[in-house]
């Protein structure tokens, strides 16, 4: 199987005609200066330098601002670089992201000249009182449209969308997962509303019109959109915002984030939650207590078992009095997990009594 690997070049609002409420592109970007056709080349240099696997599936990724946005003749020069290295053989594909009111077909021709393969674009809610709300500027039946010509080009569509917008409910965000479903796309990423600085959503924040998600409510929010995307095979390929020097705990002096459900390992904790539920599911379909279990994972699902710092290990301790035994199998696809009964209490208990005696 092949390694997957992304070039990130980051082109923070370029593009954009809007100033979303909660929205600063180079704040979250990490990045000041607008990108040129030379920093594509220097980037995509940069990375396959670096990228340890030759046998390796290589995108360069268009990411921050509305590139379809972009005026046309910049869009295709940093399209072009990239293209080059398409040429080359040295890159397999572009992915972009964009807009859903800057998809047209004139748009997608072009795009397909240069061998983009992936569109992703910034729904965030499918709501429109909430997309008002939030000055995006774009309604769901945009959406709808640019969905069903990105898919009807030939383009893997991926989708974008926000939790914790303000006057969204949890009913809002689950709807707006819904609504997503059905228009098919491939991936989606899901990014828990933060409160960065100099947004308006700052201000709105500081005067007490928005108060964001906490922590706990951010995660079981995000576990129930997976367990929705999931049941109809869709991915999602992130669970948060990418850390950075400035998107960081709101305790570092450097960070741009003033407030929200911010995790250094925000995704971790999502997907060792969604472990820990299918943990107790199947204990619980033993009939007898349970003292110990053996639960058998793929290598890779571990750390989501043993949870952050620990934590489903001990949460199966308090509320279970379960103890466990993990055991590695490579042959074990990540999704799926064994738990075997190793010792119930009944046995524990006689034991005991041996000791005793």
């Amino acid at each position: 199987m092949k390694k997957n690997y992304i070039i990130p070049i980051f082109v923070p609002h370029l593009g954009c005609p809007n100033d979303c409420t909660f929205c600063n592109q180079k704040k979250i970007s990490g990045q000041m200066k607008n990108v040129t056709e030379n920093d594509v080349k220097d980037t995509i240099e940069f990375y396959l330098s670096n990228f340890k696997e030759k046998n390796s599936y290589i995108e360069v990724a268009f990411y921050g601002g509305s590139f379809t946005g972009i005026d046309i003749e910049l869009q295709e020069k940093l399209l072009q670089s990239a293209y080059d290295y398409i040429k080359e053989k040295k890159i397999n594909g572009i992915r972009i992201s964009t807009r859903p009111d800057y998809i047209n077909r004139k748009i997608l021709k072009m795009l397909k000249k240069y061998k983009v393969k992936t569109i992703e674009l910034g729904v965030q809610s499918t709501n429109d009182y909430i997309l008002e709300k939030c000055k995006r500027g774009h309604t769901y039946n945009d959406v709808v449209k640019a969905s069903k010509l990105i898919r009807r080009y030939g383009f893997k569509l991926g989708h974008q969308m926000m939790i914790g917008l303000p006057e969204s409910t949890e009913q809002d965000d689950i709807d707006t997962a819904k609504a997503l479903i059905k228009l098919k796309p491939k991936m989606v990423r899901i990014y828990p509303v933060l409160v960065i600085k100099d947004t308006e959503l700052e201000k709105q924040y500081k005067n007490g019109e928005y108060e964001p998600l906490t922590l706990n409510q951010a995660v079981e929010r995000c576990k129930a959109l997976c367990y929705l995307f999931g049941k109809k095979k869709i991915k999602v390929i992130r669970i948060g915002l990418q850390n950075t020097e400035t998107i960081c705990s709101p305790s570092n002096i450097n960070s741009e984030v003033v407030a929200g459900p911010y995790h250094e390992t925000f995704r971790q904790l999502v997907e060792s939650s969604i472990y820990y539920d299918t943990i107790v599911s199947k204990i619980k379909k033993f009939n007898s207590k349970v003292k110990e279990v053996e639960i058998i994972v793929n290598p890779q699902c571990v750390n989501n078992v043993i949870g952050y710092k620990k934590e489903n290990i001990l949460k199966l301790k308090e509320m279970y009095d379960v103890d466990v035994v993990i055991k590695q199998d490579i042959k074990h696809t990540p999704d799926v997990i064994d738990v075997i009964v190793t010792k119930k209490y009944k046995d524990f208990l006689d034991d005991k009594e041996k000791v005793k005696k």
